[in-house]
């Protein structure tokens, strides 16, 4: 099994769930993250005051699959996250040892 975690813009999250429903995925985690990356941040202007926002605001989604099924995901994701500007995101990919089903006790597989 493994464990899919991509930070991409907000605007692209219904495009990748939908992208992903559409392949099977059944379940995912959603969490409002902010970090920087290469990018280091960016300017904004506010009434006419030029401040600095160092931390930009994304979306963390966590899927757990399959490991057949992780390249799959890992290709939509990228396909319909990828904008081709810097601050697309990053995706990273774990290994998970097991799942538990906690309402049922289903491990593994059975339980993703």
């Amino acid at each position: 099994m493994k464990k899919i975690e991509a930070v991409i813009r907000h605007f692209k999250l219904e495009d990748v769930k939908n992208a992903l429903s559409e392949q099977g995925i059944a379940g995912m985690t959603i969490t409002e993250v902010r970090g920087f990356g290469r990018q280091k941040g960016h300017t904004e202007t506010y009434r006419g005051t030029e401040y600095a926002v160092d931390f930009v605001p994304k979306v963390k989604l966590e899927v757990a699959v399959s490991s057949d099924q992780a390249q799959s995901v890992i290709d939509t994701i990228i396909k319909t996250a990828q904008t081709g500007q810097i601050g697309d995101g990053k995706i990273f990919v774990s290994e998970l040892t097991d799942s538990i089903r906690i309402r049922t006790g289903e491990t593994g597989d059975e339980a993703v």
